[in-house]
Parts: C-alpha cells; structure tokens; sequence
C-alpha cells in the first residue's frame, strides 16, 4: 500500500493579514487561490527590524501593499526567491524599488540541460523578465540580523529552484519543492522529474524540524512527508508501466485512463506529469518512444 501523504486541505487565513507563525516568521498571503496556488501565494517575512522577504509572490497590487505595511517600521535587507514563476516572483521587482533591498536567486529562469530540445520554448507560468542582483548556489549562507539561512538548491519544480534553511528555527522555506496541500507539478522543459526526485531526496537526508511552503500549511513530520512523496512519484511509474504493457501508449491516453476520476479541467496539468514520468523512464531505461519525447510520441515500455 502506498503511504499516504496528509495533504490539509483547509488554512485559516485573511488575505493581507499578517501572521506571526513562529518567533522569527511571518506570512501574508496573495490572493491569488487557484487550483496550483491553493489559497494563494504565501509570502514570508523573516525577522524583526531588520528582515529577509521570501517570495514577494504576483504582481497583485494589494499584496505588495500588504507587504510594505507589514515592513512599514523595518528596513527589508534581503529578497529572497525560491524559484522563478509567475505566482513566486515577479513582485519582487516593485517591492524591490519600494525598499531597496536587493534580490538572491539561483538565476534567470532556465529550461535546464537534461532532455530533449523538443519545445524548449514552451514554459508554462514562467517569470521570464526575472534577474537576480546575486546569485546564490547550494550550501551559499545568507544572514541577516538574527538569522540564517542555508541555501539549498532542489531543481526539478524548475531547475532554478531552491529552498531556505532557516537555522535558528530549523525551518524549512520549502517553496513549491514540498508543498502542504498538493503534490507538485512538474512540467517539462523547466521541469524535470529525476531532478524532482533526486532532490526531494535530498531533502531526506537533511534534519529540517519543519517545512513551510509557499502554499499550504506548515508541515511538522517532512521526514515522513518527503518520503509519502517519493513513494507517489515511484507508484505512479508503477502504474504507467502497467499502461504501457497493456497498450496504453499515448500521454492523452494514459492521463484518460490514470485520472479519470480528477476533474477534466486537471487533466492539463496530469499530462504534463505525465509527460515528465516518461522522460524520468526514458532517462532511467525503462521505457522509449518512437521519435523525441514529445506530447504526441507513442511510448513504449522496455524490460519486464
């Protein structure tokens, strides 16, 4: 039986308010619910006087509102952004003007480098205008005024992907790595699964006490939670597997077959999973197609 994952599906919250989570963190949220956001886009505010911004979110003016009040009294020292979509990023540019505080990274969005060219232009939700002021890499150290973070770079999501360590509160800015209400998508080009995977294990092997995600609630066992997860992505292959011995070879009909009991409105969404699944088995010997990995390839599964 695959383990379950205790995704919550409920979150107190009023949209601008901000909520003193721990000692050192604090949330506002976007309002910008949709069926990839949850309720919308959690912003953080890390320390007091002088404080690092996680993910400032959308360009939605009331939030940047939101957030400048919160900050009204404190001098905003870093801007921190874990990944580079359109409901993560493109805020940071105006409160950036706002505060004048500069902006840590992986990068620009990028496409990564382990596929196949086959529509690499496509980039679903991307901030493509987004450049950092510094740029940070795996195991960088950001600190501030009573805190410090760790950066730890997990691409998969995206390949620019990372989250913050924080380690005063061995807390977790888990973005949408690890989110508390959903799995993730991962969508080629920008996304890649064995990245995803790999990464979530990485994640298993760090001793975070908790996780807090861009969306959804905090999460208090992410040693059990990451695990669920990896076991979803794994059981899912399983089962594509399955589908392609029996003849479902098609991405259209496997996501017809696989989630016919999700709303047709996700089943966008489940292909391009879908499609990051197989290129995951291709990349690993498990299954091929007969031309470049794209929507429309016929697949086929190899080995037993």
């Amino acid at each position: 039986m695959a383990a379950e994952i205790p995704f919550v599906r409920d979150l107190t919250f009023d949209y601008g308010k901000v909520d003193q989570v721990t000692p050192l963190i604090r949330r506002v949220i976007a309002e910008n619910p949709g069926p990839f956001t949850f309720h919308g886009t959690g912003t953080y505010i890390v320390g007091h006087g002088n404080v690092a911004v996680i993910d400032p979110g959308p360009l939605v003016d009331n939030h940047v509102d939101a957030l400048l009040a919160a900050v009204i009294d404190e001098t905003v020292t870093h801007i921190l952004i874990t990944h580079t979509h359109r409901d993560h990023s493109p805020a940071a540019e105006p409160f950036k003007r706002a505060t004048g505080a500069p902006v840590f990274a992986q990068g620009p969005h990028s496409l990564g480098t382990t596929w196949s060219d086959v529509d690499r232009t496509a980039s679903l939700g991307a901030d493509l205008d987004f450049q950092p002021d510094h740029v940070v890499h795996d195991g960088d150290i950001i600190a501030g005024d009573g805190w410090t973070f760790e950066v730890v770079h997990t691409p998969g999501h995206t390949n620019n992907h990372l989250c913050f360590a924080l380690q005063e509160e061995s807390a977790l800015f888990s973005g949408d790595q690890v989110m508390g209400w959903s799995t993730t998508v991962v969508s080629p080009p920008d996304g890649d699964m064995r990245d995803y995977i790999q990464s979530c294990r990485k994640l298993l092997d760090r001793d975070d006490a908790t996780y807090w995600p861009t969306h959804g609630p905090c999460i208090t066992d992410p040693k059990k939670y990451v695990a669920a997860l990896i076991e979803h992505r794994e059981q899912r292959e399983v089962a594509i597997t399955a589908a392609l011995q029996a003849g479902t070879n098609t991405i259209a009909e496997i996501v017809a077959d696989m989630y016919k009991d999700v709303s047709i409105n996700l089943h966008a969404a489940a292909a391009r999973v879908v499609h990051a699944h197989l290129v995951h088995m291709m990349q690993t010997g498990r299954a091929t197609c007969d031309g470049p990995p794209t929507d429309e390839a016929t697949y086929e599964a190899l080995g037993e």
